[in-house]
Formats: structure tokens, C-alpha cells, sequence
């Protein structure tokens, strides 16, 4: 099947969600234990972790979900052109520099740059208009995701080469349910491994960091207090949070692009969700749901039964776009329209 130009499914104007995968070459096992040499590489899911945490404070994207798995890797984004609009131009210059520095600390990380420098930036305004461009791309992002990770993983092995294999896919995530059911996916990519076997246990996922920040705030007495770990935590506080209530307790989103939540639901609900979708998942049993879960997908517009089968074989069900039939109706039109104009140019 040929691949999907790009254009066909990105609009650079419009806030959209995307599923982004990208494999090691070959499918090797370049991120955990090789079962080939021997050789455990598992210390690198924390590089591509950490990598993310960092870019999500750089980039106009909200990085919604995550997993690193031994032999590839799982983002769920979506894009914020409507942020780097309102940008200033000091500002797109500035996050640029922080993606490539012209200097860096001795620890490695980007120096702080002068007011000369920012200016130099400024002055070229076609220039500016391109990186803010490249500020809420899923190409950029990725490119600036992959490439550090591989030169650094080639130094440790003393060798050139590939790392990632090709061209990642990017699926876009139509609706709520998608979005959904795609987190879920993702989350539990290593219970369907056989690695773990709930949610709690999925280490360097994005349920692992927000459950691990969950549990940290039981801990608190100050109901503030454990309101703002959970959704500005130390783990999962780069991450699109999912309020424990209806709103978000407004604070300075430093780490991440926006406050901005993820899902229709609350964070007490989401992990209900993902332990009883692990629980289903390792039983392999009928999707019987309790009424809590019920209220979930009465709101997804879903039966157990089809959210079940569509987080165990989301990859399988959703090549091109996920989301209802409605939804991928209305996408191929749009992505017809989108083919015309270009073939039309």
C-alpha cells in the first residue's frame, strides 16, 4: 500500500491529533534487551523520555501520551498552531535557540542566549515565519526527536548508520473516542506485550508517570496541594494533563505548551479505564463493565464490546485515520478535496 503524502492529513492551520510510531531499523531491539547479542540497551527509553519531556517544553504541540518499547516508540500529539500564532517574535526566537542552540553549558544543555543573538534571530523575518511554522509540526518534532537519540545510541556503539527505520507514521485522531482509545492503546502497549500486567506496571509510558504522580499526591493532606501534583507533577507535568475535576487549576504551563486537557474525562476515571481495559485484555474476556465504566463509553459513544476490539488492534483498525465511521467519512472527503487542489496546482 503507497504511503500518504503528508499534506493529505496535516493542516498546518488547524489544531489536530495525531498517533505518530516509529520502529528501530529492522525492528531491532536498539532500545531494550537484544535477544541476538545479549546486550541490554533498556537505558535508552530513558534518553527518548527525557527528549520528549524536553521538546514538549520547546515546540507548540501538547504531548498527550507516550510508550517506549524495546524496539519502537509511541507519541500521541496534537498540534497548536493557534498558540504559535500569539507568539511573539522574541519568543519563536528563543524556542528556537533552545532547539539549536549556537552555544551550549558544559552539562550539554542550550546556553542562555543574549539579546544579540535573540535580535540576529528576529531580524530575519522570513526566516522567523518558517521556524514558526516548524514550531507545531509533527515533522520537525519527530525529526528533532529521532536524530539526537540516534547519533547518541551510534556513539555508544561506536558505529554510523540508521537507527529509526524510515519514515515514521503518522494516523490522525478524528474524534474523542479516537483520542480515547489511542491513549489507552498506548498506555498499555506493554500489557499486551506480556511485560506488565496493569497499567501501574507499564514503566516509560505516559499512565506510569501520571499514576506514579497520582499516588504520590494520596499522600497529601492540602486538597490544593493534590489537586496541583497531579496535574503539574514531577513525572507527568510536561504532559497535556487530565484534571481531577471539570477545569484545571490555572498555573504557568512551563513545561509543557499549554494547560490544555486531553480527554472527556477525569483522571480518576482514566485509570479506571486503563486497569479494566488491562484486566479485559489479559483475561480475554467479554467486555462486562461496571457502571462507572458504563458512563465512559455511553460518553465515548461506544459498547464494551467494540472498545475492547479497537484498543487491542488499533493499528490494524485505523491505517490511515481513526475515529467513527461519521468522522472517517468526513476525513476521505476532505483529504479528496486536498489531493484536487494539489493536483490542481
Amino acid at each position: 500500500m503507497p504511503r500518504i503524502n503528508r499534506f493529505e492529513i496535516c493542516a498546518p492551520d488547524e489544531v489536530q491529533v495525531f498517533h505518530l510510531m516509529n520502529r528501530c531499523v529492522r525492528s531491532s531491539f536498539l532500545c531494550g534487551e537484544d535477544p541476538v547479542t545479549g546486550r541490554d540497551y533498556s537505558h535508552r527509553k530513558e534518553w527518548i523520555r527525557a527528549r520528549l519531556e524536553e521538546l514538549a517544553g520547546i515546540f507548540a504541540l501538547d504531548v498527550m501520551g507516550y510508550a517506549v518499547m524495546s524496539n519502537h516508540l509511541h507519541v500521541v500529539v496534537r498540534t497548536r498552531p493557534d498558540l504559535v500564532r500569539d507568539w511573539t517574535d522574541e519568543q519563536v526566537a528563543k524556542q528556537w535557540w533552545n532547539l539549536f542552540p549556537k552555544r551550549r553549558n558544559p552539562i550539554g544543555s542550550p546556553a542562555v542566549p543574549t539579546a544579540q543573538e535573540l535580535n540576529a534571530l528576529c531580524i530575519d523575518k522570513s526566516g522567523l515565519r518558517e521556524r514558526r511554522r516548524r514550531l507545531t509540526d509533527i515533522s520537525w518534532f519527530m525529526r528533532c526527536l529521532a536524530e539526537p537519540i540516534a547519533r547518541r545510541a551510534n556513539r555508544e556503539d561506536d558505529v554510523v548508520g540508521r537507527f529509526w527505520d524510515g519514515r515514521f507514521r503518522a494516523v490522525p485522531l478524528l474524534d474523542e473516542t479516537a483520542v480515547a482509545a489511542c491513549m489507552v492503546y498506548v498506555d498499555l502497549n506493554p500489557v499486551r506485550a506480556g511485560l506488565a500486567r496493569s497499567a501501574a506496571d507499564c514503566t516509560f509510558t505516559s499512565a506510569r508517570d501520571r499514576i506514579g504522580d497520582y499516588q504520590v499526591a494520596l499522600r497529601l493532606t492540602d486538597p490544593h496541594a493534590f489537586v496541583l501534583r497531579c496535574e503539574y507533577g514531577q513525572l507527568s507535568g510536561w504532559m497535556s494533563p487530565i484534571p481531577l475535576h471539570a477545569a484545571i487549576r490555572r498555573k504557568s504551563a512551563t513545561r509543557r505548551a499549554s494547560n490544555h486537557g486531553c480527554l472527556p474525562m477525569t483522571l480518576d476515571q482514566y485509570i479506571g479505564l486503563l486497569e479494566w481495559t488491562a484486566n479485559q485484555s489479559t483475561q480475554r474476556s467479554g467486555g462486562i463493565c461496571s457502571p462507572k465504566i458504563s458512563v465512559l463509553m455511553q460518553r465515548l459513544q461506544v459498547d464494551a464490546d467494540t472498545w475492547l476490539r479497537m484498543v487491542r488492534r488499533f493499528s490494524r483498525y485505523f491505517r490511515d485515520a481513526a475515529g467513527r465511521v461519521e468522522s472517517r467519512r468526513a476525513f476521505r472527503e476532505v483529504r479528496r478535496v486536498r489531493r484536487a487542489a494539489a493536483s490542481a496546482s
